[in-house]
């Protein structure tokens, strides 16, 4: 298992497949290295990007070093960066999407990025997520409850109906979920004030200079989509982009060709 040594001296996980650019791709929570779409995504690009894809701290098989800042996961990604051979393009999905943005913002260096629906909530087409969101999720961890964290996430951080999230606790992929249900408190800090249901701050990420990529599924609900446009309206350097029929949970066959096509042109 190959590892690269961030700023911190926590040990992150990797993997790499295929030849040409380093492309690396960004969870989402509660994902990780065989836990993720991004494994089927590396295999859809690998035969134009050498693709890596990690275990971001505190998942899989990568070392979790506390306490918990959002600047030591940027330190992750510009380790990885490093180990690829300086700058690389990047992808995030999610709040995988947040943190790349704010990573490329604080000044990791990329030739290209792209993100797909980083979930702000900008406006009253949804719930706002409750100002006191990431402290219950740390309540239900230090309680020994990462099912509770779990279900905080889902109902408060995603809107799904405790009913759902009741009947979810019977897949298979829950307790792999559990696992790394601490992270979920790395994510709401990564996700800032974000999903307070206000415009995004005028240059929140300033700093970002590299051609950008932001989309979003035709799809997804009306909060969802507002929160992406916004982002993108954020960004001088931006094109906005939604794919037809697609959700949060975008198929590779749809995402992985307008990728390509993003990436390679010069």
């Amino acid at each position: 298992m190959p590892t690269v040594t961030s700023a911190d001296g926590t040990q992150i996980a990797y993997s790499r497949t295929g030849s040409g650019p380093a492309l690396v791709l960004v969870d989402g929570a509660l994902c990780y290295r065989t836990s993720t779409p991004n494994d089927d995504l590396a295999k859809a690009l690998s035969d134009r990007f050498t693709v890596y894809t990690f275990d971001r701290r505190g998942r899989g098989e990568s070392g979790d070093t506390g306490p918990y800042e959002v600047e030591r996961e940027i330190e992750d990604i510009a380790a990885l960066a490093k180990e690829a051979g300086g700058e690389i393009s990047v992808y995030g999905i999610s709040s995988g999407a947040a943190l790349v943005l704010e990573a490329v913002h604080r000044g990791v260096p990329v030739k290209k990025l792209a993100v797909y629906e980083p979930p702000f909530v900008v406006d009253s087409t949804r719930k706002r997520v409750p100002a006191g969101y990431q402290a219950k999720l740390e309540a239900a961890i230090a309680a020994g409850k990462p099912g509770g964290a779990i279900k905080t996430f889902m109902v408060e951080g995603v809107g799904l109906p405790a009913l759902m999230v009741l009947m979810m606790r019977l897949m298979p992929a829950w307790p792999r979920m559990k696992r790394v249900a601490h992270t979920l408190a790395y994510d709401a800090q990564v996700m800032d004030d974000n999903q307070a249901g206000r415009p995004l701050p005028d240059g929140r990420w300033s700093g970002i200079t590299a051609p950008a990529l932001i989309l979003d599924g035709g799809k997804s609900p009306a909060w969802m989509r507002n929160g992406v446009a916004a982002a993108a309206a954020q960004l001088p350097h931006a094109a906005y982009r939604t794919l037809p029929g697609q959700t949060h949970l975008v198929k590779t066959a749809a995402l992985a060709p307008v990728l390509a096509e993003f990436f390679a042109t010069t």
